[in-house]
């Protein structure tokens, strides 16, 4: 069945099956390997992308349900990395495997959409139903206040050094 739907922002068409998870047509048809695959359950989050604006799980969404919206995925949230939340990943050095580290940037970025000057009580709440393995979670609470800052036009600061995924050689999430 052909589905039509704006994909980081391109029009596009698929023929695939209408029960298709979305995850699977981002990966296996369209080729972005940034979403992840973390449990099948709708449980872990590293499948998150926005559709319409909302951060939204693929892993069981199918993809009959995005016919006429708009999905992004980490690679059409900024193609070059400098959308005010990556650019804070990077500057407090968040990830350390970095696996969930774009489901946990696209449920940040929704959430700063909605609440730009969030509380950390409005951060845990909504980033309750992301995992990290890694534990990485107060990193993740300070630099979704530091892309707060950013997005207010705040400086940027010069990345750490020491430790984590950058220094590993290892790509930072985009």
């Amino acid at each position: 069945m052909k589905i039509d739907f704006v994909l980081n922002g391109t029009p596009t068409s698929v023929d695939v099956p209408p029960e298709m998870p979305l995850l699977w047509v981002l990966r296996d048809v369209q080729g972005l390997k940034g979403t992840k695959f973390g449990c099948g359950a709708n449980q872990c989050g590293a499948c998150t992308v926005h559709v319409d604006g909302s951060a939204e799980r693929t892993c069981r969404l199918p993809v009959e349900r995005v016919a006429g919206k708009q999905v992004t995925t980490i690679e059409g949230l900024s193609p070059d990395g400098s959308h005010p939340v990556q650019r804070a990943w990077r500057e407090i050095d968040v990830p350390q495997c970095g696996y969930c580290q774009a489901g946990q940037i696209m449920s940040a970025t929704a959430l700063l959409a909605e609440v730009p000057e969030p509380s950390d009580e409005q951060i845990d709440r909504a980033m309750s139903r992301n995992l990290c393995r890694c534990a990485t979670y107060l990193r993740i609470r300070e630099a979704i206040h530091r892309g707060a800052a950013l997005s207010r036009g705040e400086p940027s600061e010069a990345p750490p050094s020491a430790g984590g995924a950058a220094d590993a050689g290892e790509e930072m999430p985009r």
